[in-house]
């Protein structure tokens, strides 16, 4: 299973939010692609820098070796010096701010500090051309090989490599030693060596591209997935069900939970058309959805215009009560803000239980995450045997609400399946306290 890091997920939910489209996706992921891209290039100029420092000793090494002359010696020793020295110098800009802003012009000086100022050295110092083909050619497929990303850079880096041999012939043509046939096949040796290096660069760059957008778009239906399930189940629970798919119920001492019903939205829909009957319980219901989050409130379902709402679980905590009774002040509020914007007159029905409850996921196919135990039977009782307008709580709620919240007594009502029960109506919050 693919884990994006952080920073994948913040740029996953960039890419889903406000409804991106495919081609804003496309060109998000071809940023992303070439930020990764130019990271890898310059990691891998270090890692060429490194080898060529290396490499670079073992061949002044040798040339010093087989020089039986003390001038031979000198010369190899200053070329050798001076292509270490410029190979040092591009590995340290590697590791600074105009590295990590041009590593292309490191790439090419890497590249023609072995195959154009070796060349032109040895041209210079004896006066004649002589093709070190083997060089070059090490130098290319050690690009090839190390470096496998850019090919038109590479081509250019040959290109430069081809440009310098040709005018190098042009001005020593009249020294050569060699046959022109001589000079032609090593030409022709180097162009194919370029073709090859180059085309396996394209090849490989072609394949990894394919292979990180598929890996992103995995990593973006994998994301959307879990957001879809987040707004199924609470945090907890999914990553729970992910784990280990198994029964999920759990027990709560102490819970509040909320029932909310949307007072004549049944007559209305007699004689709203469907769409707009829609519409409008999704905007309310959404309006809901904000509080929940704000309050941190746990949204249980919809039924119909039913809202239901927990607090005090999965994540227990000791301020339940307070964060529903806060959130149902809120609903009458956004209800009536609603209202005056779309010039309707609904208006909520609200009850309020406290108690503990049986929490879990049923079913194997749209599974839900539901409630369960007498706290939830008397919310739903507060709400339908409730006052249109009010928020109607039971004794138990109203103990953990009366020293900081106002609330008014409505007295003992007969409730389906309880009997008597006093309820008391919340009226809003006690400034006082």
């Amino acid at each position: 299973m693919i884990h994006p890091s952080n920073s994948d997920k913040n740029q996953l939910d960039a890419l889903i939010s406000h409804g991106m489209s495919y081609r804003q996706t496309n060109n998000n992921l071809a940023e992303s692609y070439k930020e990764q891209r130019q990271s890898f290039l310059l990691k891998r100029l270090q890692l060429q820098a490194q080898i060529m420092l290396v490499s670079g000793l073992t061949l002044i090494a040798f040339f010093l070796w087989a020089n039986s002359q003390l001038q031979g010696k000198i010369y190899a020793f200053k070329i050798g010096i001076v292509v270490e020295l410029f190979t040092l110098i591009c590995w340290g800009l590697c590791k600074t701010s105009i590295g990590r802003r041009y590593p292309n012009l490191i790439f090419l000086s890497l590249c023609w500090s072995v195959t154009c100022a070796v060349q032109i050295d040895v041209a210079l110092l004896f006066n004649n051309l002589e093709p070190r083909s083997n060089i070059w050619t090490l130098m290319f497929l050690t690009q090839a090989t190390i470096v496998p990303v850019q090919w038109w850079l590479h081509l250019i880096a040959q290109i430069g490599t081809i440009v310098c041999y040709l005018i190098l012939y042009l001005l020593y043509s009249p020294q050569l030693t060699h046959t022109s046939a001589f000079y032609i096949e090593q030409g022709l040796y180097l162009f194919w060596t370029c073709m090859i290096c180059v085309f396996s660069v394209y090849l490989y760059e072609r394949l990894r591209k394919k292979e990180f957008y598929a890996r992103k778009a995995m990593e973006l239906a994998q994301y959307k997935s879990e957001r879809l399930l987040l707004n199924i189940l609470p945090e907890m629970i999914a990553e729970q069900l992910k784990q280990q798919p198994t029964t999920i119920a759990d027990s709560f001492l102490e819970v509040t939970v909320l029932f909310a019903d949307i007072v004549g939205f049944t007559e209305l829909s007699s004689r709203t058309s469907p769409a707009e009957l829609v519409e409008l319980l999704n905007t309310i219901f959404c309006l809901f959805d904000q509080l929940a989050e704000r309050h941190g409130v746990e949204k249980i379902k919809t039924i119909g215009d039913a809202y239901m709402a927990v607090a005090g679980l999965p994540n227990q905590s000791n301020n339940h009560a307070p964060a529903i009774a806060n959130m149902a002040l809120d609903m009458q509020k956004a209800v009536a803000t609603f209202n005056e914007e779309n010039n309707q007159s609904f208006c909520i029905r609200v009850g309020i239980s406290t108690g503990p409850v049986v929490a879990g996921v049923i079913g194997l196919k749209k599974f839900a995450y539901d409630l369960w135990g007498d706290t939830v039977n008397t919310a739903s009782r507060m709400e339908s045997h409730g006052i249109a307008g009010s928020i109607q709580v039971c004794e138990a709620s109203y103990q953990f609400l009366k020293d900081n919240y106002l609330l008014e007594k409505r007295g003992l009502i007969q409730v389906k399946g309880k009997g008597e029960m006093m309820t008391y109506i919340l009226k809003g919050i006690n400034l006082k306290t």
